[in-house]
């Protein structure tokens, strides 16, 4: 058998993840990109067991020859003229010759696959377990086929030992809750928890800096013309009152493999595809649709994609700005005025985005910010109110 396309596709991926020819051999994934395959002509690899394919971003064409069969395996590239559409791709394979005498019954099997890459239904196929419990549906015949890594046609990334996680935690909130956005929200909360003892740890930290940051003012005051002097004496400062400037930096470390791995689930799972939030979310894998530059819709004018700045990416901004009002000033001005831009930068920059990605953003600053007040404001690091008193006017007794 054999799977062949027609044209060169449109990839979409920008690098996050592969669209084309592919293939698991001898349990090993192996992508190849149409331009490789146009340079080659033909690759041929040996395998035995494992499947051949051809996918984009959610959907699969897939031959699985027999698990136990020894087969090779053929990546082709024909072309008649350099035009995209007449550029044609094939993939098949040829399993060992096989002499049939007479009156002798001979049995080839291979199976096809063609549809959605649904997370749940190619672990249905796999040949493996995780975390000791067996993938997918309890369906026998599907079970039976023991197709190599099938699930591996979903493209979770170099890291998907977190991103894969991410996708069964979700979808198992989804059947509690019946809505991704609300899935988010609480596998936000789960992750805010499990890294508490750090964050604790950080917010402890910069509730310190907060309160040395007087002293900090009067130092860089008292030796504004030796900038050496001003650091050892800051350096000194840090070490008498046990603070550390850069454990503040550990709440934003933490949520970069949790962005990532948020935002490859978004991006590459056919699940959270049309995935509606409440309101005017009604996609959380695409971006959020509102703009401000027309009022949201209330203004009969549609903004160019370089003006959708939405709401829920203003919203992001407005908290991790209100975030960053409760951490210590940089005492450098230029990494103030940076750090006062940042929220903005974000703004603009999560904007096109998933809203699912933003909406997660968004959730985790308020969350953030939560703990590190009530952390500054048990250690003092908050200002206080200060009472007005009134003395009490004296009065002269006339004698």
């Amino acid at each position: 058998g054999f799977i062949s396309r027609t044209g060169t596709p449109e990839t979409l991926g920008y690098f996050i993840l592969h669209e084309g020819p592919l293939g698991v051999f001898n349990g090993t994934l192996k992508e190849i990109d149409y331009d490789d395959l146009r340079d080659s002509g033909k690759i041929v690899q040996s395998t035995q067991g494992g499947w051949i394919g051809i996918t984009d971003k959610y959907w699969l064409a897939a031959l699985v020859p027999d698990q136990k069969q020894s087969v090779e395996t053929r990546f082709v590239h024909s072309a008649t003229n350099d035009n995209e559409k007449d550029q044609k791709y094939q993939v098949d394979y040829r399993g060992p010759g096989l002499t049939v005498t007479p009156g002798m019954n001979a049995e080839v099997e291979s199976h096809f696959f063609a549809g959605a890459k649904e997370v749940k239904l190619l672990d249905a196929y796999a040949d493996y377990e995780f975390a000791g419990y067996p993938l997918g549906l309890k369906d026998p015949e599907l079970r039976r086929l023991k197709v190599q890594r099938l699930d591996l046609a979903i493209d979770f990334g170099w890291y998907f030992f977190l991103t894969k996680p991410f996708f069964y935690a979700l979808a198992y909130f989804h059947e509690l809750l019946g809505n991704f956005g609300l899935a988010i929200l609480l596998l936000t909360v789960l992750v805010k928890i499990l890294f508490f003892p750090l964050a604790n740890k950080s917010y402890r930290a910069m509730s310190k800096m907060k309160i040395l940051q007087p002293e900090m003012v009067k130092i860089k005051e008292r030796f504004k013309d030796d900038k050496t002097r001003i650091n050892q004496e800051m350096m000194e400062l840090y070490k008498r009152e046990k603070a550390n400037p850069a454990a503040g930096c550990a709440p934003m470390i933490i949520q970069i493999p949790v962005f990532f791995s948020l935002y490859k689930v978004l991006f590459v799972s056919i699940e959270m595809r049309h995935a509606p939030f409440y309101g005017w979310i009604h996609d959380l894998s695409a971006r959020d649709p509102t703009s401000i530059f027309n009022l949201f819709g209330l203004i009969p004018f549609t903004p160019p994609d370089f003006l959708l700045l939405g709401a829920w990416p203003l919203i992001m901004g407005i908290s991790m700005f209100l975030q960053m009002r409760l951490n210590p000033q940089p005492a450098d001005p230029i990494q103030a005025k940076i750090f006062m831009f940042m929220p903005i930068m974000f703004t603009i920059l999560l904007a096109p985005f998933p809203a699912g990605l933003v909406i997660y953003w968004a959730w985790n600053n308020v969350l953030s910010m939560a703990q590190q007040w009530v952390i500054m404001k048990r250690s003092g690091a908050l200002p206080s109110k200060k009472k007005k008193t009134t003395s009490p006017s004296k009065s002269k007794a006339r004698t």
